[in-house]
């Protein structure tokens, strides 16, 4: 099984696999690291608090790194750069404060430094293991895609790469007599249908599921009608029939505007919503708000004082801006000024890359991310969540629901200080952009929990050290 679906976020099996094997690693290496310090083991059950705590701890923040996400498309040595992050810095600091409030952990102050360097080593020969001796296509699941024509070219055009296939071997596209072939202009590997039956055909090539991207998807049709009989015979041998629009959903985590149809979308499940999980995300809204606001308090306070330094005091620190929050609602969402006074008195406009209308420190406030931090205001007051599509200008909202079908919907859940679209896409300057970050958002919409919210808080992280998604 490649995935595993809690609280219907899809979640890979090798991921999940693979930080388990990791964070015992990095428990035994709190045992070795005190035979370092020390030139002996400690007593087993006396040490295993400070093992557990040690693994957990820097498991949890590689996780926030993005070192276990199916999207990551950097190689080893990217990925072992974002592991040190998480454990010489991350890692460092939250075991240090961990030690310190938790008296009965004190043992391990004198070997955290050994423990680390061992976990590190540890990790990445653990890593280069798995990757070159067990192989890359370790537990991936092998895939046909039924259909080569405007359908199937989803997955031929944005999931031809490597990095896009983490889960999944594409094995390629069967193409029906009489219907078009548009995926081979993207090295697509076509097939013709096989003559000696599809079920032969998956047993011969060891297929475990067949995607059916077939566009005529009829079994009356009178040119070329999908073959339900063998793909019944197929799902029935055990061989997973999947439709396009799920299989992108599941692995590439979005819901294709493209391909959804107002059936989809009545009779799938998700989009679930009541009193219960109200509650849950306002605690959670809270929660995390005030613990932000708590930790970033000193932050906040300097941010304020560079914006007036930068701007000689003589304009606001706060800037003011109608966004359009749930159910479409006129909303003030407050920010630290990045842009000169009166920026904007030609008229909204996308936010550039080197937008020429910010300020000394606007473009540092940006990248870092601290620019939001009085939308945390937003959150305790209820007007905003911390997490939940990006709350839009009227202006752009009115223009996008215009030339996007289903942009409205984005407005039926609070918009958030981070989401899941910021996440997985850049910022973006244009429509396409807006269609490509909408896709996710629709995805959140149908699948949010507390623990998707937990995972896209916790990877924002990622994004701040990054500096990725930010404009």
């Amino acid at each position: 099984m490649a995935h595993i679906r809690i609280l219907r976020h899809y979640i890979h099996t090798p991921f999940l696999i693979t930080a388990a094997l990791e964070s015992i690693a990095i428990g035994f290496a709190a045992y070795t690291g005190f035979f370092t310090r020390y030139g002996e083991f400690p007593v087993f059950y006396e040490h295993l608090p400070f093992a557990v705590s040690f693994g957990l701890m820097l498991t949890f923040f590689m996780a926030a790194m993005g070192v276990y996400e199916a999207r990551l498309r950097e190689g080893y040595v990217g990925v072992l750069l974002r592991t040190a992050v998480a454990m010489f810095l991350l890692g460092t600091l939250g075991m240090a404060v961990l030690l310190y409030l938790a008296t009965g952990l004190s043992e391990g102050r004198g070997v955290l430094l050994f423990a680390t360097i061992e976990a590190f080593i540890f990790v990445a020969f653990l890593r280069w293991l798995t990757s070159n001796l067990i192989g890359d296509d370790f537990m991936k699941r092998r895939v046909c895609v039924l259909g080569a024509g405007n359908r199937a070219i989803k997955i031929a055009s944005r999931m031809r790469r490597r990095s896009d296939q983490r889960a999944f071997i594409l094995t390629g596209f069967l193409r029906q007599a009489g219907t078009d072939d548009v995926v081979s202009e993207y090295g697509a590997s076509v097939m013709d249908y096989p003559k000696h039956g599809l079920l032969n055909f998956c047993v011969d090539q060891d297929v475990d599921e067949i995607v059916v991207a077939a566009d005529d998807r009829r079994a009356d049709s009178t040119n070329t009608p999908l073959p339900f009989d063998e793909l019944m015979d197929c799902r029935l041998s055990g061989i997973e029939v999947c439709e396009v629009q799920n299989f992108i959903e599941r692995e590439a985590c979005k819901l294709d505007v493209d391909l959804l149809q107002r059936s989809w979308l009545v009779y799938s499940d998700g989009f679930s919503t009541g009193w219960w999980r109200a509650f849950t995300k306002r605690t959670f809204d809270i929660l995390a708000a005030i613990g932000l606001l708590l930790v970033f308090a000193p932050i906040i306070l300097l941010t304020a004082l560079a914006v007036a330094i930068c701007d000689r005091f003589r304009g606001p620190i706060l800037y003011r801006q109608e966004r359009v929050g749930l159910d479409g609602e006129i909303i003030q969402v407050m920010k630290f000024r990045t842009m000169r006074v009166n920026a904007e008195e030609d008229g909204a406009v996308w936010a550039d890359r080197n937008d020429p209308r910010l300020t000394r420190i606007g473009g540092f406030l940006r990248r870092a991310h601290l620019d939001e931090l009085p939308q945390l205001f937003s959150v305790l007051s209820g007007k905003m969540s911390m997490v939940g599509p990006r709350p839009e200008r009227p202006v752009f909202v009115d223009s996008l629901q215009a030339q996007l079908p289903y942009y409205e919907q984005r407005h039926r859940v609070k918009p958030g200080v981070t989401g899941w679209a910021q996440l997985c896409y850049p910022y973006g300057a244009s429509v396409q952009d807006a269609k490509e970050k909408l896709q996710y958002d629709l995805y959140y919409l149908k699948n949010h929990s507390v623990l998707l919210d937990l995972i896209i808080l916790l990877q924002t992280v990622e994004v701040v050290l990054v500096g990725e998604g930010s404009r």
